[in-house]
């Protein structure tokens, strides 16, 4: 039987693996807040390189309690939103039901499952370049694959589940790529190897992905950065080969020239998702004895920055 997904948070993120799961043919229902009255009167459009839709037969909701109760939750909220899931997650998540968390850093599984302890959890993460272009107006330029884990509470590696296996096949039918992934939080890490120096970076120096790597004193702050992630999760026991370094930098290369989300939401007066992309790292290191000290200087920039008069 097809399952029914919820998407909770419709922006760059949600919106555009909603509205690809909704063209796909999937049972969608979409938790919206300021672009509500939009979408009802002119529906939500998807622009791609492949193809510019709109789509206007939507479920559309304003207020959670209003929703039906889904297979599978998909929380794409910025994660400085985290403290509003133990209001959403219990009336929308079903008996047996999943929880996919589309979000950036460390943390945001252990807060799901405070929530709802009963339901299944899995981690996504998205490796896209998308943003809102307008009011129920998604714009992806470039990639879109997810690599997806399953949570544990004991923090150990789950393998490769039947439920990540069942979830990865509705979205590759939708056109997404899905990587399985056997340990969550060690994909986690790696994709702060790409987080932490591009989306601190982009605010504190007001500067693009394509800027940053051809200076050659960001290009060699970015590495260390980098590195200093690797070390982490190492001390974490989520080993990082390090010539992943080299390919993230490699693959940012090849990227159209970039603003990271945390640059667009400090250029939009939005909070900014300090605490899961720096916060919650820097002290998983510093409980196994690492400090990691251009990471935990990036992370005090940021703070001072996020409080400043913009």
């Amino acid at each position: 039987m097809p399952r029914s997904y919820a998407m909770v948070g419709v922006g760059a993120v949600g919106g555009y693996y909603g509205g690809m799961l909704h063209r796909a043919g999937q049972e969608v229902h979409f938790l919206l807040h300021n672009d509500f009255e939009h979408v009802r009167t002119q529906g939500l459009l998807l622009e791609t390189p492949q193809f510019t839709e709109r789509y206007s037969n939507l479920h559309i909701y304003q207020d959670v309690r209003d929703m039906p109760r889904c297979d599978v939750v998909v929380v794409a909220l910025k994660t400085t939103a985290n403290q509003l899931l133990p209001h959403l997650l219990p009336t929308l998540v079903k008996e047996g039901g999943t929880v996919l968390v589309l979000q950036n850093g460390l943390g945001s599984e252990d807060e799901v499952h405070r929530a709802v302890p009963q339901a299944h959890i899995l981690g996504g993460l998205c490796f896209i370049c998308s943003g809102k272009a307008g009011p129920g107006h998604i714009r992806q330029t470039d990639y879109g694959s997810v690599r997806l884990g399953q949570y544990r509470a004991d923090a150990q590696p789950s393998g490769l589940t039947p439920l990540m296996k069942e979830i990865a096949e509705d979205f590759q039918r939708a056109g997404v790529n899905i990587i399985l992934e056997e340990d969550l939080l060690a994909a986690r890490w790696k994709k702060l190897v790409w987080n932490v120096p591009f989306n601190g970076l982009s605010v504190v120096l007001n500067a693009s992905t394509d800027r940053l790597l051809q200076n050659p004193a960001t290009r060699k702050l970015c590495r260390a950065l980098m590195d200093e992630v690797v070390a982490g999760a190492d001390a974490a026991g989520h080993p990082i080969d390090p010539a992943f370094a080299d390919k993230m930098i490699a693959d940012t290369e090849r990227m159209k020239p970039y603003l990271p989300s945390m640059k667009t939401d400090f250029d939009q007066g939005r909070p900014l998702e300090i605490e899961h992309i720096y916060g919650h790292p820097l002290r998983a290191a510093q409980e196994h004895g690492l400090t990691l000290p251009r990471m935990e200087m990036l992370y005090q920039l940021l703070s001072f920055m996020q409080q400043a008069p913009r």
